[in-house]
């Protein structure tokens, strides 16, 4: 296996801590990165990516919630014959993997 550069670990260290909402936060890794000297544009890309999927993995585990939390309050359905059709899988539509971050740079 191939080692990877030390600065590809830090940036992808520092993206993992921030998208984990990890309590360091990945300041060591960015006083890292300047010691390797990546440049601040760089570093402000890696920040905004891994801040775009932790914010896109809240909300969407905020819908889920919100949705199952509905349902608790939804009058029981009544009880339905069994369907054998109801467990053949559909194929899905291809849709993006995830949304672009605000500066349209994409996390995919």
């Amino acid at each position: 296996m191939a080692d990877l550069h030390p600065s590809i670990v830090a940036l992808v260290s520092l993206a993992a801590n921030i998208a984990s909402n990890h309590p360091k936060q990945g300041l060591c890794q960015v006083d890292r990165l300047k010691h390797y000297g990546v440049a601040k544009e760089q570093i402000d890309s890696v920040i905004e990516i891994a801040r775009h999927i932790r914010d896109e993995a809240a909300q969407s585990l905020d819908a889920q919630f919100d949705a199952t939390y509905a349902e608790g309050f939804q009058p029981a359905k009544p009880k339905l014959p069994v369907d054998p059709f109801a467990n053949i899988a559909v194929a899905g539509t291809g849709g993006a993997c995830c949304t672009a971050a605000k500066s349209g740079q994409s996390c995919c």
